[in-house]
């Protein structure tokens, strides 16, 4: 067994991947010590005990570090930018970097020679954790993937050394939670064909005929300041949406996920209060932004979610689409109100002193527009609309008729007029 390799610091949660990683560590990499690093961004408080457990149980040194004002803050980000990966909420992938970073942070000043996390080679944590890794001197090391560990041997090795693990639910399920979504995977549900139970959801309840419920969400400059009135700091805030929605049963996805690697897997999440927020903005930014930038915007929000969803959230890249999004949230203040119901979440009322909106140029209640403008202006914009169309379409019928098509206005010259007539 090799010897003398230093200190590495371990992305540390207590569950199984973790546990067993602390002993691999020290037999197989010749570790001198492992501390553990565990990175606080709104996890249960259960899951800090266990940590804290396991931890004392194993021997080793653990550093909890606070993050969750600067994950809220990322996650606020993301609203900016309506973030979603195919149709769901980006939580652990905004988290990922998050924790690396604090991770990176620790070792450095404990003196580690390295780095080391329990993710599989199969998922997009292990590149999310080393994209901040590696732009430091430190080793990193991942054991589970290194290794080509499965959960089973993982539970026989931990049995076989008497090491103490908790894994969610008894290790049935893989489970994520921080502040922003809480994920669900593993055991059965990894088949695609399977309806999940509902004990595996725990924020969300199942739609029922509670009353609706209606919330009022404010922002400024494209960030959630306030519900119901009621100023928040971004953590609360969330932390309030996630009760209220969860109560109605909003914000659940049950999904096909293609991940980076080009797996494709079955996921479950939970996220309600991100999912009252991305429709409030998105819905405020439809009454602030013109079409033009509305539209151009959808583009931008798209790379920023992919690059997000990497954990590339500091890439170069990443900085330039947001000097766009900061750009026009700049103008996304006002209030727009939500309605809670039957697992639904849907915009009711927007209202902003930056609306692109003109009530009485829209009402089919007033003769004219705006400006000059009359209906009957929209007569020649009429008459051209469409007209390309209309014209490809009439020369195609020509062309299926074998008629002489010549100018490309679908009428014959003169001249085949006059060959005709011969």
């Amino acid at each position: 067994m090799p010897e003398g390799n230093g200190t590495v610091a371990l992305a540390f949660s207590g569950g199984l991947d973790t546990t067993v990683c602390v002993s691999l560590l020290k037999e197989e990499y010749g570790y001198d010590e492992v501390i553990g690093v565990t990175v606080d961004v709104g996890q249960p408080d259960y899951e800090f005990e266990e940590a804290e457990e396991t931890a004392e149980a194993l021997g080793v040194e653990q550093h909890v570090v606070d993050a969750t004002e600067e994950f809220a803050d990322l996650c606020m980000e993301a609203v900016k930018a309506n973030a979603d990966y195919q149709g769901y909420p980006l939580g652990t992938a905004l988290a990922r970097p998050v924790i690396a970073k604090a991770i990176l942070s620790v070792a450095e000043e404990e003196g580690c020679s390295a780095v080391a996390h329990g993710c599989t080679g199969k998922g997009n944590d292990q590149l999310r954790f080393e994209a901040v890794w590696r732009d430091s001197d430190l080793d990193v090391i991942a054991p589970v993937r290194e290794l080509g560990l499965t959960r089973e041997w993982e539970n026989e090795y931990a049995a076989e050394k008497g090491l103490p693990v908790e894994g969610g639910d008894g290790g049935r399920y893989s489970i994520d939670t921080n502040l922003w979504s809480r994920s669900i995977e593993g055991s059965e549900l990894e088949d695609p064909s399977t309806i999940p139970s509902d004990d595996i959801y725990k924020w969300t309840d199942n739609p029922s005929d509670k009353d609706a419920e209606l919330v009022e969400v404010a922002f400024e400059e494209g960030i959630p300041v306030a519900v119901d009135g009621e100023e928040l700091g971004g953590v609360e805030l969330i932390e309030q949406l996630n009760e209220q929605a969860g109560a109605h049963g909003i914000g659940r996805t049950d999904m096909m996920e293609d991940r980076m690697l080009g797996l494709k897997v079955r996921e479950n999440y939970e996220h309600p209060a991100a999912t009252v927020l991305l429709t409030a903005h998105e819905a405020l930014e439809g009454l602030v932004l013109t079409q033009e930038e509305r539209q151009f915007k959808a583009q931008v929000d798209q790379e920023w979610s992919q690059k997000a969803y990497q954990g590339l959230v500091d890439a170069p890249l990443t900085g330039a689409l947001e000097a766009f999004i900061d750009d026009t949230n700049e103008r996304v203040t006002g209030t727009v109100t939500v309605k809670l119901e039957g697992g639904h979440c849907r915009p009711v009322s927007r209202e902003s002193d930056y609306a692109v909106y003109s009530e009485s140029a829209a009402s089919f209640n007033e003769e004219d527009v705006s400006g000059g403008i009359t209906q009957q202006d929209a007569t020649g914009v009429a008459k051209y609309h469409g007209f390309q169309s209309r014209l490809a379409n009439k020369i195609l019928d020509d062309a299926k008729k074998g008629a002489a098509v010549t100018d490309g206005s679908g009428d014959q010259s003169d001249a085949a007029t006059e060959d005709t007539e011969e």
